[in-house]
């Protein structure tokens, strides 16, 4: 199999695309540290959480919704839940699930940061877009995520990141 190198053009494209994915999320990362103390993904939970009926998710769903592993989101509630923000609780149809419930203290820290994130968000994106290009981001990255996930072969559950175990699952 032949390596399809990418032309020049593509190469000035990826190299712009990780310098403003690099720069955007340390942007986003810096604001919510001095407003939260906590990195993006933290307040991505409480976000996704606080969007959800009764504020309640169950953990393998909020996993998908944040696109990250099981375990990774596990560490995450673990540390929101050490801060108050949030708690576990058993599912009650799913008994080999739990449940992650935003607390009225994280909603709280969610609704006081909001403001400073949303203008960071805009500030750091938004502004340096037309209305055109903010309908064709959505496009792109769209069509993207979709191609990742869908697209070609199906993935198989270990192939997507919230269905992913960082060790191999216990033995019965």
């Amino acid at each position: 199999m032949t390596t399809r190198w990418l032309t020049p053009d593509e190469q000035r494209a990826w190299r712009a695309y990780v310098a403003a994915t690099h720069l955007l999320e340390d942007a986003i990362d810096r604001q919510l540290q001095q407003d939260a103390g906590m990195p993006h993904l933290y307040y991505s939970i409480l976000a996704n959480l606080s969007e959800q009926p009764e504020h309640r998710l169950r953990m393998t769903d909020l996993a998908e919704r944040t696109k990250i592993t099981r375990s990774r989101l596990t560490y995450a509630v673990t540390r929101l839940e050490k801060d108050g923000l949030v708690r576990r609780e058993d599912c009650r149809w799913d008994k080999r699930s739990s449940i992650a419930a935003l607390t009225e203290e994280g909603m709280a820290v969610l609704e006081r940061t909001a403001p400073g994130h949303v203008e960071t968000v805009r500030a750091s994106l938004f502004d340096h877009l037309s209305e055109e290009q903010v309908g064709q981001l959505e496009e792109i990255c769209t069509g993207i995520a979709r191609a990742l996930q869908e697209d070609g072969e199906r993935p198989t559950p270990d192939d997507v990141p919230w269905r992913r175990r960082s060790s191999p699952p216990p033995c019965s």
